[in-house]
């Protein structure tokens, strides 16, 4: 059984054993830490989970809404947008209204009823 483990067959074996580690050091900073860093160094975003490089979404161009505007400044802002809407198109109801109440008037008065 000794003869098997010789001085010149037990260093082949550690040096073939260091050399096969080396080169999963190497490969594993070249394909899986390499590309992470890579991602960030280019200002896009290292999804972990998928290993992949996804670019980052400006979240205004999302919300429509200017950049710095807190989302109750935006609600508040829409808010206002749609009661002065409400406010006008009620105007233009009683504008309505009236409009067809003076016709019938002028219709009345023509008729004689």
């Amino acid at each position: 059984m000794n003869r098997f483990l010789t001085m010149r067959r037990l260093s082949i074996l550690f040096f073939g054993l260091f050399a096969v580690c080396v080169a999963g050091a190497f490969a594993f900073q070249r394909f899986y830490v390499a590309p992470a860093d890579a991602c960030e160094q280019s200002g896009r975003w290292w999804y972990e989970e998928g290993r992949e490089c996804v670019q980052p979404i400006y979240l205004p161009d999302i919300t429509g809404r200017p950049a710095g505007v807190t989302r109750a400044e935006a609600s508040n802002e829409q808010n206002r947008e749609l009661l002065a809407i409400e406010d006008r198109l009620a105007a233009e109801r009683a504008a309505r209204v009236a409009a067809t109440e003076r016709d019938r008037a002028d219709y009345a008065a023509k008729t004689g009823k």
